[in-house]
C-alpha cells in the first residue's frame, strides 16, 4: 500500500518509553488515534464476494464497505490453512519457524507461547483497550488435552493481549462445541459437566459413524465423531448442556458479542475512552455451514451460498453498530480471509455440485490447502475514512497478512525495535 493510499497518522496519547514489553516504544503525538477492526473472515476465496467478480451470491455490506475503501488485488494471507495464517498475521512470524503451528485439534494448547510479542500487545502497548471475538483455532492451555473446560483455562488470549475474549473453543467441525469467556465456558451447565477426547469415544455416546440416523447434516468424509446439534463432529466429547452452541445461531452470537464490547467502549461512564482494537473472526464459511433459516435460500448454490450471504450480513450489522455510535469515521476497517476457498471440506451439503458458474478462487487455481495461488490469494479491503483513505480506491500492490504487525504499530503510535514480528514488513 503506497502512502498516498493509507497515509498514516502517527498517533498516541502515552508517555514516550511507555510499554508493555521490551522493544516497544510509544511515539508522542496529540493525535486522536483511530479505533482498529481487523474481521477475519474463514475459508472464503478471491472470488467470493460481488465486489471480487462474483455473479452467483451477492455481497451488498461488503460492497459497501469497499467502496468507502480500498479494495486490494494482490492481498495473500500467510499459508493456505487457519492455525498457521493465523499465527502469522498475529505474531508477524513466518509459521514454517516454530514447530507445532500446523492445524491445531480441539483440545491443542495455544499454539502461540505467552512470552511471543502479538499485535494485541502492540495496540496494548499504546493504550488500546483490546479484545479477540469468535473463531480462535490457535489452541488454549499450556498443555494439550489437559484443559479444565469445567473451570478457568490456564493460558487463554488474555495471555497474549487481549483484555477480553469470547471465542469458539476451536473450530465449528471440532469438539468441544462451546464458546469461552474470558478463559471459561461460556454459560456453563454444571449439571452437564465437560469431558473432551480426540483419542476415543465415551460410553454411551453416539456419533455420526455409528448413529447416522441422528445427523441432519452427513459428513462426506471425516467428521463423523460426536455429534452436537445434529452435526457430527472430529473428536469426541461429553456434557456441556446449555453450553453447547447452535450451528444456526453462531453468525448471530459473534455479532452480539462484538457489538455489547464495542458498545460497552463508547459508555460515558469510561471517562478515558480509550481506543480499542479488535479481532474479529467469523465463523462463516468455514464448516459445517449451517447458515440460519432467514438466509436460506438467498443464493443459488446452497449453504455455502448461504453462508457467504449471512457473513456479509454479520458486516453489515457490525458496519451498523459503529455508524449509530458514531465511531465508523475514525475506525479503521481490515476485512480480509485466513486461506483460500474449499467447496467439500468433510460435509455432504452440495458445495460442489451447486457452484455452478462461481468460481471462489477468481481466476486463481487450488484453493485451501494449496500451493497454488488461489490457497493464499484473499480478498483485502481496507476503510477509514477519518485517516484519508480514498473511497472506492483498487490497489495491486502486493501484500501479505504477515505485515499486518509491522504495518499497523505507526498507525496505533508505537515504534518496534528488530527482535519483534521478524518477518513482518511494514507494507504503507
Amino acid at each position: 500500500m503506497s502512502k498516498t493510499t493509507l497515509p498514516l497518522f502517527v498517533l498516541a496519547l502515552l508517555p514516550v518509553g511507555a510499554s508493555a514489553r521490551d522493544g516497544v516504544r510509544v511515539l508522542p503525538t496529540s493525535e486522536k488515534r483511530p479505533n482498529v477492526l481487523v474481521i477475519m473472515t474463514d475459508d472464503v476465496g478471491y472470488g467470493d464476494f460481488s465486489c471480487y467478480g462474483a455473479k452467483r451470491v451477492h455481497t451488498p455490506n461488503i460492497d459497501r464497505l469497499a467502496a468507502n475503501g480500498v479494495r486490494f488485488t494482490d492481498a495473500h494471507a500467510c499459508a493456505s490453512t487457519s492455525t498457521p495464517s493465523r499465527y502469522g498475521f498475529l505474531t508477524g512470524e513466518y509459521p514454517f519457524r516454530r514447530p507445532g503451528t500446523d492445524v491445531a485439534a480441539g483440545n491443542a494448547a495455544m499454539v502461540i507461547r505467552p512470552e511471543q510479542f502479538t499485535l494485541a500487545d502492540l495496540f496494548k502497548a499504546a493504550g488500546y483497550t483490546t479484545a479477540a471475538i469468535g473463531k480462535w483455532h490457535l489452541g488454549l492451555g499450556s498443555r494439550t488435552a489437559q484443559q479444565d473446560w469445567n473451570g478457568q483455562i490456564d493460558l487463554t488470549p488474555a495471555d497474549l493481549g487481549f483484555d477480553y475474549s469470547c471465542i469458539m473453543a476451536a473450530t465449528a467441525d471440532r469438539v468441544p462445541c462451546v464458546f469461552i469467556e474470558n478463559g471459561r465456558v461460556r454459560n456453563y451447565d454444571a449439571s452437564a459437566p465437560i469431558q473432551v477426547s480426540y483419542r476415543s469415544n465415551f460410553s454411551g455416546e453416539p456419533t455420526g459413524k455409528s448413529n447416522p440416523e441422528l445427523l441432519r447434516l452427513r459428513p462426506s468424509h471425516g467428521h463423523d465423531m460426536s455429534i452436537v446439534n445434529g452435526i457430527s463432529r472430529i473428536g469426541f466429547m461429553k456434557g456441556g448442556g446449555k453450553a453447547l452452541w447452535k450451528d444456526e445461531n453462531i453468525a448471530d452470537s459473534i455479532a452480539d458479542y462484538a457489538l455489547r464490547w464495542i458498545t460497552a467502549t463508547q459508555q460515558p461512564e469510561d471517562s478515558t475512552h480509550r481506543p480499542f482494537f479488535m479481532y474479529l473472526c467469523t465463523n462463516d464459511v468455514h464448516v459445517p455451514r449451517w447458515p440460519h433459516e432467514r438466509f436460506r435460500g438467498q443464493s443459488p448454490m446452497g449453504l455455502r451460498g448461504d453462508a457467504i450471504v449471512q457473513l456479509d450480513w454479520t458486516v453489515g450489522q457490525i458496519m451498523d453498530g459503529l455508524h449509530k455510535l458514531g465511531i465508523a469515521d475514525n475506525t479503521l476497517v481490515i476485512l480480509t480471509s485466513d486461506n483460500g476457498p474449499v467447496l467439500d471440506d468433510g460435509y455432504a451439503d452440495d458445495a460442489e455440485s451447486l457452484a455452478g458458474t462461481h468460481r471462489p478462487g477468481g481466476p486463481w487455481r487450488g484453493g485451501k490447502y494449496s500451493a497454488f495461488e488461489a490457497g493464499s490469494a484473499v480478498p483485502f479491503i481496507v476503510s477509514w475514512p477519518a485517516g484519508g483513505v480514498r473511497r472506492g480506491g483498487e490497489s495491486r500492490a502486493l501484500i501479505s497478512l504477515i505485515d499486518g504487525v509491522r504495518s499497523l504499530a505507526p498507525i496505533a503510535g508505537v515504534e518496534l525495535n528488530d527482535t519483534l514480528a521478524c518477518d513482518s514488513r511494514n507494507f504503507c
